[in-house]
């Protein structure tokens, strides 16, 4: 499968967004440019760079782009519910467990949140501890976390 990549800066760091001839298939953090190919004509990276950074200006609340999302059932449930979390609030894993009617599954909601590979698009970054504490961002990212929460408040 041929895809094309593009990395941008943000206020939480580089991110590399990657597409094929239709979808955006991924955005990732990554530490540096080595792997990517700057393709900034592909028209689906372009409109998905522009989304993100009207989002940091404070211009985007929701995004309107064509993501391929693949998953098992049960992450492509937790992401749609991700989807639904209004922008500036904050749920906690046992909202979203409880969301999709399998209140024991908070666990598997968090390894959810860390498999989606759309962090921002879709705002795993509004899903926090039940205590309010910022867990499990992008693994031990929190400070990503707290930004993006800071932008949207």
């Amino acid at each position: 499968m041929s895809f094309h990549a593009i990395v941008m800066e943000s206020p939480i760091g580089k991110l590399e967004l990657q597409a094929d001839q239709s979808h955006l298939i991924s955005v990732q953090f990554v530490e540096d440019e080595g792997k990517a190919d700057s393709d900034t004509d592909h028209p689906i990276l372009k409109v998905a760079q522009e989304q993100i950074s009207q989002f940091f200006k404070g211009e985007r609340r929701e995004f309107d782009l064509p993501l391929k999302i693949e998953g098992t059932a049960f992450q492509k449930e937790v992401w749609k519910i991700l989807q639904e979390i209004p922008f500036g609030e904050t749920w906690s894993y046992q909202d979203v467990a409880l969301a999709i009617q399998r209140p024991k599954a908070v666990r598997a909601v968090g390894q959810a949140n860390k498999a989606n590979r759309f962090p921002i698009i879709i705002p795993c970054h509004r899903v926090i501890g039940k205590n309010n504490t910022l867990t499990g961002y992008a693994g031990k990212q929190v400070d990503k976390k707290q930004i993006l929460l800071l932008l949207e408040k």
